[in-house]
């Protein structure tokens, strides 16, 4: 079985004078690699194509089988790096935190302890009968998190 260690060695070798980097690589008993990347700017798919057969060149068909798809970590998929939440401050995305509560927010700020999100929250104010809506900021700690995705609103 190919290692994914060895193929992300490979891959970030080929990425490193660009704004190209390496998100996750997943290995299956099969022979199966899937190698996600992301970009500061944008991955295009002539990027992926060539990565494919860099990676493909160092690789030897005669010594394993294996089936290789590069791909880019797209919108919708799980943010894995503080590079990929650098990346979108300013952004609106979908949090599930790990006790189930889901959260559609701006993210404002990302480091290696968490982040900060802010979103408007219903909140009965003292005074008022009814609950007003209130713009609300927080932090949350990465041991809270479940996952943080990019959100697209269609509406």
């Amino acid at each position: 079985m190919i290692d994914a260690k060895r193929v992300i060695e490979i891959a970030e070798r080929h990425l490193q004078d660009s704004d190209m980097f390496v998100v996750d690589c997943k290995t299956t008993p099969m022979g199966e690699i899937e190698l996600l990347i992301d970009s500061d700017s944008a991955v295009l798919l002539e990027d992926c194509a060539a990565l494919n057969r860099a990676i493909e060149a160092e690789l030897d068909r005669e010594v394993e089988d294996y089936s290789l798809m590069v791909a880019s970590a797209g919108i919708g998929s799980e943010l894995k790096l503080l590079r990929q939440y650098k990346k979108i401050i300013g952004s609106s995305v979908e949090v599930l935190l790990k006790d189930g509560i889901k959260i559609i927010a701006k993210l404002n700020e990302a480091s290696e302890e968490g982040i900060v999100l802010s979103y408007e929250e219903k909140q009965l104010l003292e005074g008022k009968k009814r609950k007003v809506t209130v713009e609300v900021t927080k932090e949350y700690r990465w041991e809270e998190i479940k996952y943080v995705k990019e959100y697209l609103d269609f509406k």
